[in-house]
């Protein structure tokens, strides 16, 4: 029987009670073990399975208690799984640690208060979830008072910033074991807060609490930080001389994080999907982290349950619909001629180099393009196909890792586009248009397409698009692109709405070099004429005909022109 797929379960023991669809990624656990790192940051782009690896973590090491102090036994959630293989040194450790949890994704709040008031909920529950502490006599009555005002929410701010590594303290003096802190998305509340311009009140509170709880701390046996962005140390991780750190450039934990080839060809043939391994390759595959190729596991577990149901599935682009993609906006916004050429390159399948800069702040990202670039890199919008190490630096060589991560650059230009024109006074070029003022025509389309960005697979492509977009909105017209005219199918006829004004005829040749844009007017102009392109408006009784033939080269053009009224 095959197992249901679940979308958006992020809990371990959630997806192995109802049995869903899981990729085992339990020896993880050993690796964690056997690394013996104090703190581990480990960085990924979002949805690439970090909150479920840290439940993972939590599951297997914790020793759970109920309210009232019992034990909970989670073994059955490792029955049969990968690390019961690895040996009795390490499933020993299953259920010996007391576990700090806390999630920070949800502090996404308009000003400082309310993200303060929801980091400090967490905390609370965090607390709430070990009160059992207070049922032992392990606990001194001045830690128990301490531990009741932070639980009823009556201890100070200052209080709240280190209340974690209270909370570990409390934890050993009861369990007789150091404590193990799991805090995912660190970066989720540091991000909001620099785009809502209080980067530095949630800097100094994220500070404090990580440094309090990660520095020096006797009762920490280790921590596992996830977040999507490596933040310098400088920072957030002040001192932390115990901090190792895993990101997309690291081979440490690279197979935990997205779904590798053997296990998605593993996943396609459990539902009868193998024929959909080559579309789902492009559109989902293409992430490299170290130097282990990984596969979307959103978008691809999105994908199969979609085409389970579906007879003729095609496929989506799943994870560009899970955030604002606000990144690759600023991006296209704030390009200069150089970056707008990089961005073409990276469209059209080609590689850039930038040099990689790991310890970035939020607030450093706009201060160079190439921190943004690096900023696009570790967030998953662009992969590393190879590196080079010059002097000090290492230089990756970036692409678009897929169809789907292109469908986001490329919707976000049309976008913007669309938001450029609407900002323009096109009445000038639609009256040099309806002129036959092929000059101010000419000057208009050239001063335009050094502003634009290619988002086309193809030149031909991109000057048809172009020109489309500047006369959709021509009043009294009607575009029609390729529609079946004479003998032939020309690019662009603009029909107007009233007979007696004139239909445009244009057609579009692309050369190479800028001394034969000339020749591709002519070409142009001669083809519709050979073409007969006119022939169905003068039946139809139209009297008045333009016609234009436009020479394309790189980000120029030409533009010639005949009238013809009958």
């Amino acid at each position: 029987m095959r197992q249901p797929i679940a979308i958006g379960v992020e809990n371990y023991k959630t997806i192995i009670e109802n049995h869903y669809f899981y990729i085992d990624k339990t020896w993880m656990l050993k690796e964690l073990s056997d690394q013996k790192g104090v703190v581990n940051l480990i960085t990924r782009p979002r949805r690439f399975g970090k909150t479920l690896a840290l439940s993972t973590v939590r599951t297997f090491f914790e020793d759970e208690r109920t309210y009232t102090g019992e034990k909970i036994d989670n073994s059955r959630y490792f029955s049969e799984k990968k690390i019961m293989a690895a040996g009795e040194h390490y499933t020993s450790e299953m259920g010996s640690y007391p576990v700090i949890n806390l999630s920070l994704k949800s502090a996404k709040q308009p000003d400082y208060e309310m993200a303060y008031g929801c980091l400090k909920d967490e905390i609370i529950r965090e607390f709430d979830r070990h009160s059992y502490v207070l049922s032992g006599n392990q606990l001194s009555d001045k830690e128990k008072e301490d531990f009741r005002r932070i639980l009823n929410e009556e201890a100070g701010p200052n209080k709240y910033s280190t209340a974690l590594k209270q909370l570990s303290f409390y934890l050993k003096k009861y369990h007789g074991k150091n404590a193990i802190v799991l805090i995912d998305e660190y970066d989720v509340p540091l991000e909001n807060a620099y785009l809502r311009g209080f980067y530095d009140r949630m800097g100094d509170f994220i500070r404090s609490l990580f440094e309090s709880v990660l520095k020096t701390n006797d009762a920490l046996e280790f921590a596992v930080v996830t977040g999507c962005l490596r933040i310098s140390k400088e920072s957030i991780f002040t001192g932390l001389n115990n901090l190792e750190i895993h990101s997309v450039l690291s081979n440490q934990y690279a197979q935990y994080f997205g779904f590798t080839g053997e296990e998605v060809e593993g996943m396609l043939r459990d539902y009868g999907l193998e024929q959909k391994m080559p579309e789902v390759k492009r559109w989902y595959d293409g992430y490299l982290f170290g130097t282990t190729e990984v596969y979307n596991p959103w978008s691809l577990i999105n994908y199969v349950k979609t085409a389970i149901s579906e007879p003729q599935p095609f496929p989506k682009p799943y994870w560009s619909n899970t955030s604002s993609n606000s990144i690759i906006r600023e991006l296209v916004e704030k390009a200069d001629s150089d970056t707008k050429k990089e961005i073409e390159q990276l469209i059209a399948g080609k590689t850039i180099e930038k040099p990689v800069h790991e310890d970035i702040t939020y607030a450093d990202i706009h201060k160079s393009q190439d921190n943004l670039w690096n900023f696009l890199f570790f967030t998953g919008y662009l992969k590393k196909e190879s590196c080079r190490f010059a002097e000090d630096t290492i230089y990756l060589s970036l692409a678009i890792p897929n169809v789907e991560v292109r469908h986001i650059y490329r919707t976000t230009i049309s976008d913007w586009f669309d938001r450029q024109m609407k900002a323009i006074d096109l009445t000038p070029f639609y009256q040099a248009v309806l002129s036959g003022d092929c000059v101010t025509m000419q000057k208009f389309l050239k001063e335009n397409l050094r502003r634009t960005i290619s988002y086309y697979d193809s030149l031909e492509a991109f000057y048809h698009g172009i020109l489309v977009g500047f006369f959709l909105a021509m009043p009294g017209y009607v575009p029609k692109s390729n529609q079946e005219c004479g003998n032939g199918r020309p690019d662009l006829v603009l029909i107007p709405d009233d007979e007696e004004d004139p239909v445009i005829i244009i057609e579009v040749k692309v050369r190479k070099k800028f001394s034969e844009m000339a020749e591709g007017c002519r070409a142009a102009l001669d083809q519709i004429e050979e073409k007969d392109y006119a022939a169905p408006f003068l039946d139809k009784g139209y009297t008045k005909i333009i016609k234009y033939g436009i020479g394309f080269c790189e980000k120029t053009c030409m533009v010639d022109g005949s009238n013809r009224v009958q």
